[in-house]
């Protein structure tokens, strides 16, 4: 961040100075709070593709074995001497628990993934900073003043005969 004594007279800095130091670090947060954002979304879609993955291998494994193999078991079972239909249902049996396993570990991988909890904390910690900043104020300006700024000799009959103040007071109002 930027270090006052840095600057010569580092007591009476200008508006623009501190207007640009502001501008500079209030930047330098936002980056660093986007990386932050960043590494800890990372981290959540690392868990969210394994748990993905494991989906996605459950579903190859439902549709491309199970009619093979299935078959080969249950024949396999029935020569040991039980009957065929028992040997089916063992078999499908096998494979519904395999799926519902790994339907499992799935959905332990997706549970592990939470939302940016540091990005978030220090987010509000952020607008809650800001929230207290109080801007400076203006001073308030009335329809004499602007008038009396724009140093015109019409200003000045304006002024000595009280017209034209509808007019400044509007000027005055889409000033602010």
């Amino acid at each position: 961040m930027s270090d006052p004594g840095n600057y010569a007279g580092s007591t009476d800095r200008s508006i623009g100075q501190l207007v640009a130091s502001a501008t500079a670090e209030l930047s330098a947060l936002v980056h660093d709070e986007i990386a932050l954002a960043k590494a800890e979304v990372r981290e959540d879609v690392k868990r969210g593709v394994v748990g993905s993955v494991a989906f996605i291998v459950m579903g190859a494994l439902l549709l491309f074995a199970i009619p093979m193999l299935s078959f080969a078991a249950a024949y396999g079972i029935h020569n040991l001497g039980l009957g065929l239909a028992w040997s089916f249902l063992i078999v499908g049996g096998a494979f519904i628990l395999l799926g519902v396993l790994l339907a499992l570990f799935g959905i332990a991988k997706f549970k592990k993934v939470k939302p940016p909890e540091k990005t978030i904390a220090s987010a509000k910690q952020t607008a809650a900073v800001l929230q207290n900043a109080k801007p400076h104020p203006r001073p308030a300006v009335t329809a004499e003043a602007i008038l009396r700024r724009s140093g015109s000799s019409r200003s000045d009959k304006a002024l000595e005969s009280g017209a034209g103040q509808d007019k400044a007071t509007a000027v005055a109002r889409s000033s602010t």
